[in-house]
């Protein structure tokens, strides 16, 4: 039966080029092209600022602590750790066992976090140049609120084994 008969309209095919998940892919886009340039010269790679900010704020911290507050697994913090100790960015302890390890931050790990976040600063006026505070602000909440939405869906306890 054609699609005028069944009175239902069809979705316009290519309208994902154009919609709230391409707009938020493009920003994030761009935004990791400018701040990876800027990470390579703290000589720091890919996910590890985050680390070192997270670090920063709750002090030594396990794999299983970092990788939960991420909500990522426990391999990827691991494989974090290490590059981050072999670049003389963290100070790993041994726990109990390999799961259990804790990391804290060294002198250089701070010195490059402080290069980060203010890469990160210029990165956030860039982003919302042109945006009143209010409108920030809608921006902020509602981008909170999406994360929420899918943690919703998706919510799953993050276990180092």
């Amino acid at each position: 039966m054609p699609e005028e008969q069944r009175g239902a309209k069809a979705p316009q095919e290519g309208r994902t080029l154009t919609d709230m998940h391409m707009l938020l892919v493009r920003a994030y886009h761009a935004q990791t092209n400018y701040l990876r340039a800027q990470m390579a010269h703290a000589g720091l790679g890919p996910g590890q600022p985050k680390i070192l900010s997270y670090l920063a704020v709750n002090g030594p911290s396990s794999q299983s602590e970092v990788a939960r507050f991420f909500e990522v697994d426990c391999a990827a913090v691991s494989r974090m750790f290490d590059a981050l100790q072999k670049g003389g960015f963290v100070r790993v302890f041994k726990g109990s066992d390999a799961r259990t390890r804790q990391a804290e931050l060294t002198e250089k790990g701070h010195e490059a976090l402080s290069v980060w976040e203010t890469t990160c600063d210029e990165a956030d006026s860039i982003s919302l140049s042109g945006l009143t505070e209010e409108e920030r602000k809608v921006l902020a909440k509602g981008l909170a609120k999406m994360h929420d939405n899918f943690c919703c869906l998706t919510k799953k306890e993050v276990r180092c084994a």
